[in-house]
């Protein structure tokens, strides 16, 4: 490949471990990039649920990583998975032994650890990138030596650029500064959003890389407010006012998302067959115990139960819808017990119109997606958010409040007639959502009008190609600017 060479890290990508929306990003735009030319490995670590073997992936070295007052010695595992380069770091202290990604009282040590180690790993593999795109903060520390110490010290590492990508910036890895000792670290400056005795390692993510961008257009200009920025707005618009923040947003990979080829379907359709969707939902009316009619709106969502989604404002909301008689309602998540609860509460009281489905279920998320009429994502923070874009894509119009990447992909009918594809709310209240849900349902009841807006929805092309080559030409900018020494 011609292009450049660049280093893919993160905490969590497919088919390997999932756990939200990064792995998602992390599987499908480095092989994304490598259609663009550009020459771009992924490095992850091994968790103790992801198979070597399963995957391909064979031990290459065994690497000695610099930490605390010693040394640990970790596997260096590669080998190419559906055409993408990939490498884990292999250690059973941190990673190997342990079945989930995130959760632990040590995360913020495992995860310096595992930045140290793709340091160490890049001495011992023969190909040699031009640019590390760390991935939120658990790849942060690599940003921020590679700029206090690895320029300093290293040839080659004088001529590498970093790209920091902030999928949340809700979570940002706050530890105590005795981090850096164990990391080797002691000289990182302390910044001023930190407080006193602690790191804050999106912070030094964002106030280290060369260039910065987040997951959509919209969310990198809402966090340079303090609602959105979580107590970094300040270093936020500091990098904004360098012309060193973007906003690019994320892609969604068609052929895992695809109506036409999913087997969780009961019935599979395309753009030409959508009339078929009325199978699915049926379907679903029969599976999860609500009456089966295709004259009523199916209304639903696929989220974590937590009030950054919106829950707050979508109960009381389809408190009254419901009570008013009009439609039926499927939500499938897991999260906060309250709202866990309070769900189950609705569901008592309006049994022949809810379905709480309060677990994790991949086959009945894709079933949901190809079965209801109105996919609701009221949330109050989304950097950019897939749902809006699967639900689209599969024939169902999103119900979103504007904000982060949902603004920036649904365009609300009664505001743009000739172009919308669903509907949008801007004021964060249950009043404002009601509203958006009663313009829904008279929508739904103009059939050839829901008509045309489906069509248009499912019309949307959200791959990530468009993604990729805006990431192609923002590595090709982050190069020149180290190479003119910025």
């Amino acid at each position: 490949m011609e292009g450049p060479k660049v280093i893919f890290v993160s905490a969590e990508a497919t088919p390997f471990i999932k756990v939200g929306g990064l792995a998602d990003v992390a599987g499908s735009l480095p092989r994304a990039l490598r259609r663009q030319g550009v020459d771009v490995r992924l490095i992850l670590p091994r968790y103790a649920t992801v198979s070597p073997r399963q995957f391909g992936l064979e031990r290459l070295a065994a690497i000695p990583v610099p930490v605390g007052t010693g040394e640990t010695r970790v596997h260096l595992l590669g080998g190419e998975v559906e055409g993408l380069p990939v490498y884990m770091i292999w250690d059973d202290q941190y990673f190997s032994a342990r079945e989930k990604v995130y959760g632990f009282n040590d995360d913020a040590q495992r995860f310096a650890f595992f930045a140290r180690a793709v340091i160490a790993a890049l001495d011992y593999l023969p190909w040699k990138p031009d640019l590390i795109h760390a991935n939120d903060w658990h790849a942060a520390p690599i940003v921020a030596w590679l700029r206090y110490y690895g320029r300093r010290g290293d040839d080659f590492f004088a001529r590498v650029a970093s790209l920091f990508t902030i999928h949340n910036i809700a979570y940002q890895g706050l530890c105590g500064r005795l981090i850096l000792t164990f990391a080797r670290m002691q000289e990182l400056p302390h910044l001023e959003v930190e407080p006193p005795g602690q790191v804050n390692w999106m912070a030094q993510g964002i106030a280290n890389a060369d260039i910065v961008n987040t997951v959509s257009p919209t969310y990198a200009r809402e966090i340079l407010e303090p609602e959105a920025g979580a107590g970094l707005h300040t270093l936020l618009r500091r990098r904004h006012e360098e012309g060193s923040l973007y906003g690019i947003l994320n892609g969604l990979d068609t052929e895992l998302w695809n109506p036409a080829t999913d087997s969780a379907l009961p019935q599979t359709f395309d753009l030409h067959s959508r009339h078929l969707r009325r199978v699915n939902k049926a379907a679903l009316q029969r599976e999860i115990g609500l009456p089966v009619r295709d004259n009523v709106p199916l209304l639903g969502t696929v989220t974590r139960l937590d009030a950054l989604k919106g829950l707050d404002i979508l109960l009381p909301a389809l408190e009254r819808l419901l009570a008013e008689g009009e439609g039926q309602f499927v939500i499938l998540g897991t999260g906060q017990p309250d709202y866990e609860a309070q769900l189950r509460a609705l569901q008592e009281r309006f049994p022949q119109q809810v379905r709480a489905l309060i677990k994790f279920d991949e086959r009945m998320a894709r079933r949901i997606y190809g079965a209801v009429d109105l996919f609701l994502m009221p949330s109050r923070f989304e950097p950019c958010g897939l749902g809006q874009m699967i639900a689209m894509r599969y024939g169902a119009l999103p119900l979103v409040r504007a904000t982060g990447g949902l603004a920036d992909t649904v365009i609300d009918a009664d505001a743009s007639p000739e172009k919308g594809t669903g509907f949008v709310f801007r004021p964060y209240t249950p009043e404002a959502l009601l509203d958006a849900l009663q313009r829904a349902l008279r929508a739904y009841a103009a059939r050839e009008r829901w008509d045309t807006l489906q069509v248009r929805a499912m019309e949307r092309d959200f791959s990530w190609a468009r993604s990729a080559r805006a990431y192609a030409d923002l590595y090709e900018q982050t190069l020149h600017l180290v190479g003119k020494g910025g």
